[in-house]
């Protein structure tokens, strides 16, 4: 990276889209498509950056003349998301990833075919995937800004987002992007845990969208742990379908039928002591199919010369945050407009209680959410340009913490040791996994201490100041996590509490939460629109 700053790059835009994996691409592509002026700026390289490129994913695909298979997925997901899930908005995905995927097709994606010649869409290879969208953002006139992470919004004077200031890493020169809308696309918050493909989800997004004044929901289902080997970051929850589990001494882990349903077995177990794992339910065509579905999955195993199929590994979980959870900024209405107007939202960047409920895991409707966001948020955001007459260029920063003009200047290496404070915070299951009113208490003593060390703390101009503003959106996010799951007084989904281990028979309930210096949490019933019922 150079080290000598060159003069703000200045651009216009109708619409800004901040992120480079599917629900970004697939934004921008929308609202190209709707004759808008497009920008993308990716924290890493768009196409490459992220989870989905990194593997292979199921996705939600369920053509509407399958009505029947469509109501069991539904009905499954309904149940598995603790009963949280909106009918309408689940259809509503279905729909819509029917009628944009097969665009992949056009753009140059080979489906594989069945016996008979009919195109399969349920599965996407995420390199080969996010390559394509890729190309069809470029052919679509969009500008891209590789390596440019958005740094913090612009807002007008009438507290609307126009637009964003960012920073160029490998040219050492800020940016900044007019626009009349704002689609914020750049993933959750994983806390830097290490999972493959994460690292770039820091919560960014929640953090700029927060400081201008947006609301968040559902934050307390942020502490999905994905599982993995011992020593590796892969984090494919398929394959432990056909996992069992064992102590160190080789007896039978009881009580953990799958990870889906076990998790709370599988923490304690944990916590105890070293817990192994055999891939011994998977038989001959399972092996086969999984080695060509999921290459990535066994080059760990392939290099320590072990079968997983036949031999035991040290296991763990791995903490993969809010983007396999279900938090992220509120939605308002079916354009995934967020409470500050100008400003969408899409991905796992959004709240996706409508869809998911309590609980989510990767890949399958997650897949299909990026998709059916991606659309919505960029259609949304280009038809709001057009009916926007408010001049572009008297947006103001809303930034406040960590950014390179905003304080005392940081001792070395401060920035990676409040990290380290945060993760010591998120990381442990007995901590995050089985929570407790005390136990979030005590650790929302530590998180304040740690924003109080990024609030008005100034990083290097050039190298440091990317990863001061991820760890002050690192403690931003934690602190949400856990005041939303005090707010939470019973266990739900993926939100387990020792001191509620039970769900609330009564109505139920969504948690919003936002603010930045001051951060609350409050209660309000769900919407009963066609909740309860398919």
């Amino acid at each position: 990276m150079s080290t000598e700053r060159r003069e703000e790059l200045a651009l216009d835009a109708d619409v800004l889209v901040v992120g480079g994996g599917p629900a970004a691409t697939w934004s921008a592509v929308t609202a190209a498509g709707e004759g808008a002026r497009v920008v993308l700026v990716d924290k890493g390289y768009c196409g490459t950056s992220g989870c989905a490129a990194t593997a292979g994913m199921n996705n939600w695909f369920i053509p509407p003349d399958q009505q029947e298979t469509r109501e069991v997925a539904m009905r499954e997901r309904y149940t598995m998301g603790a009963e949280m899930p909106d009918w309408r908005t689940m259809r509503r995905v279905l729909d819509e990833t029917f009628r944009r995927l097969p665009e992949l097709a056009d753009a140059g994606y080979s489906f594989p075919r069945d016996d008979e010649g009919t195109v399969i869409y349920n599965h996407l290879q995420g390199p080969e995937y996010m390559r394509r969208m890729r190309r069809r953002v470029l052919k679509s006139g969009v500008k891209i800004l590789d390596h440019s992470p958005a740094q913090e919004l612009l807002v007008d004077g009438d507290g609307a987002v126009s637009g964003a200031r960012g920073f160029r890493r490998q040219e050492a020169q800020d940016w900044r992007v007019n626009a009349a809308a704002v689609v914020l696309a750049c993933g959750g918050c994983a806390w830097l845990s290490g999972a493959i493909g994460l690292n770039v989800n820091t919560g960014d997004g929640l953090l700029m969208a927060a400081e201008a004044g947006a609301e968040l929901s559902g934050m307390e289902f942020s502490n999905w742990y994905g599982p993995a080997p011992v020593g590796g970051n892969v984090v494919k929850g398929f394959m432990y379908t056909y996992a069992s589990f064992y102590y160190e001494d080789g007896s039978p882990l009881e009580g953990v039928p799958n990870l889906m349903v076990g998790r709370i077995a599988m923490a304690k177990a944990l916590i105890d002591g070293p817990v192994y794992c055999r891939l011994d339910k998977a038989d001959e065509a399972v092996q086969r199919l999984a080695r060509v579905a999921q290459p990535h999955f066994f080059l760990m195993f392939d290099r320590m010369g072990i079968n997983p199929f036949a031999d035991r590994f040290p296991f763990r979980f791995v903490l993969e945050g809010t983007v396999r959870g279900t938090g992220g900024l509120r939605l308002i209405d079916d354009d995934c407009a967020t409470t500050v107007p100008g400003l969408y939202v899409a991905g796992d960047t959004a709240s996706r209680e409508d869809l998911a409920g309590a609980m989510s895991g990767g890949g399958n409707h997650n897949a299909a959410w990026a998709i059916s966001s991606g659309s919505w948020s960029g259609r949304a955001a280009a038809r709001h340009a057009s009916h926007s007459h408010s001049p572009r260029a008297v947006g103001q920063p809303r930034g406040i913490a960590a950014l390179a003009d905003g304080g005392a200047p940081a001792p070395p290496a401060h920035f990676d040791e409040v990290v380290r404070a945060v993760q010591e915070e998120v990381f442990p299951y007995e901590r995050n996994v089985l929570r407790s009113e005390s136990g979030m208490h005590s650790s929302l003593s530590v998180l304040q201490h740690c924003w109080q060390e990024v609030r008005d703390r100034a990083p290097d101009a050039t190298a440091g100041r990317v990863r001061a503003r991820e760890t002050a959106a690192l403690v931003a996010a934690a602190r949400w996590a856990y005041t939303s799951a005090i707010a939470r007084e019973e266990s739900r989904g993926m939100h387990y509490r020792v001191d509620y281990p039970s769900p609330d028979p009564g109505p139920l309930q969504r948690v919003v939460s936002g603010g930045v210096d001051e951060v609350w949490a409050a209660v309000e019933p769900l919407r009963e629109a066609e909740r309860a019922t398919a």
